[in-house]
């Protein structure tokens, strides 16, 4: 190749590549010119994002806020309990054991020489088929008397078999109460249970029917609870709205402390003093506990008020006037007096004449916080008020073993059945009113003592099971 043709050759080389520098010079302005506007929609997003974020609304009260999450903790986790370190224990009773002897090697066939040894064992809890219904045909018979002169017929069944006149045992009646009370089965999730399980069909009527008749048989029982509230040193009480046939009445409940605890619950259509007159007596001699209800005043006996809503009354005070120091004084002080009661009950060490001094301290404490805003126009007034005239109904905890200082047991023991009225919306009729209030009792009791439900309740209805 001559020098003029590489001459040549380098000039085409060269224009070749200046048209490639002046389109690359046009694609970097164009995304220059890109990027320029994706600048100025990132700053619009950014000052859009920062308008909603000053006009953004609080959540509803009833959301949570989220919690930060803890990138790491200082102090080292909390150690078990020393009981608590072991294996699962196995059950006490083995009902039934099953051997799986091997005779040749599961690889290659060949026959095992050893003796036998147990590897390991493994226990396997799980339930038996599901129970088909029983169904008992009683044939009774029956013979003349010369000297009565009349027919006689033998005993059909015995006790714990037959419910007076009804087609069902006493057993079937037992789980009916167990699924309806102390799980709180709907009638239509108890049926399907039923049927599902043991093949048994039954209509709901069937079951109402069973309800009431399981009521009727539990009464007496359910009135000894009754007496038993009052013989009791300690009784919390409380109420709540239910609806029988549409009209608005009240559900009570006296509960009592401890492992042989009473549930007794009573619908009136009133919720007026004369219900805890009634149920109360005049034998009743022990601690009331309750809330601030009106109702209560009628006992005049000694008397234990709920410390917790008092307290939530005296943190809605603070609330409502934050900047009041005032307020904000008055409140933590009295606060402070239940703090060092409670401190004082916590402690069990102190004797009865050291929790007596106590008690005159903080009722001469309370009495001097309410005259303190009792007479003059004040925020505090209500609660100063209301502390002066239960000045010796706040701390009668201090004074009694085992009284709380919250109404806390009443409260937990309606719970279930605000649930149910949740879900049913009451009853229908007095004599349905009649059959919760008598079931719930019974049942609650049997939970709060920590016995079987069903085995309780059917050795109760066996006994008196053929009338």
């Amino acid at each position: 190749m001559s020098i003029e043709d590489r001459v040549i050759q380098l000039q085409a080389e060269n224009n070749r590549l200046r048209e490639q520098k002046a389109e690359l010079g046009q694609i970097v302005q164009a995304l220059g010119e890109q990027i320029k506007g994706l600048r100025e929609l990132l700053a619009t997003a950014e000052q859009r994002i920062e308008e909603l974020e000053q006009t953004k609304k609080e959540p509803p009260s009833f959301i949570k806020p989220n919690r930060p999450k803890r990138e790491g903790s200082s102090t080292p986790r909390r150690q078990r309990a020393q009981e608590h370190n072991h294996g699962r224990k196995r059950a006490v009773v083995v009902t039934r054991r099953e051997e799986h002897p091997i005779e040749r090697c599961p690889e290659c066939d060949c026959k095992l020489r050893s003796k036998k040894r147990v590897a390991w064992i493994r226990e396997v809890i799980d339930i038996p088929p599901p129970q088909e219904v029983e169904v008992t045909e009683h044939v009774v018979y029956k013979g003349y008397c010369p000297r009565c002169a009349e027919w006689k017929c033998a005993a059909a069944g015995g006790a714990g078999v037959i419910t007076g006149q009804r087609r069902f045992g006493t057993r079937l009646m037992a789980l009916i109460g167990y699924l309806t009370e102390s799980l709180r089965l709907p009638n239509k999730a108890t049926q399907s249970y039923l049927k599902t399980m043991h093949g048994v069909e039954i209509s709901e009527g069937a079951i109402v029917d069973l309800r009431r008749g399981l009521a009727e048989k539990l009464q007496p029982v359910a009135d000894a609870l009754k007496a038993q509230i009052r013989g009791s040193a300690i009784v919390h009480a409380d109420e709540t709205g239910w609806r029988e046939d549409g009209q608005n009445g009240w559900v009570w409940v006296f509960s009592t402390p401890g492992e042989q605890g009473v549930r007794s619950y009573i619908y009136d259509h009133s919720r007026g003093h004369q219900v805890v007159e009634a149920v109360l007596g005049e034998s009743f001699q022990g601690v009331l506990a309750s809330d601030f209800y009106g109702a209560y005043n009628v006992y005049t006996g000694r008397h234990q008020r709920c410390w917790v809503h008092l307290l939530r009354d005296m943190h809605k005070l603070k609330e409502e006037h934050p900047e009041d120091t005032a307020v904000q004084t008055w409140v933590q002080e009295l606060r402070s007096l239940h703090d060092r009661a409670k401190a004082f009950v916590e402690a069990e060490s102190q004797s009865q004449g050291e929790g007596e001094k106590l008690y005159i301290v903080l009722i001469n404490e309370v009495e001097r916080l309410g005259l303190m805003y009792a007479r003059e126009k004040h925020p505090c007034r209500a609660l100063s008020k209301r502390v002066l005239r239960h000045q010796d109904e706040l701390f009668q905890f201090v004074l009694v073993a085992g009284l709380s200082a919250d109404n806390n047991l009443a409260e937990r023991s309606l719970r279930p059945l605000v649930v149910v009225r949740k879900i049913s919306g009451g009853t229908r009729s007095p004599r349905g009113s009649q059959t919760r209030m008598t079931l719930t009792s019974v049942f609650a009791t049997l939970k709060a003592r920590g016995l079987n439900p069903f085995s309780e309740c059917l050795a109760l209805i066996s006994a008196n099971s053929c009338t």
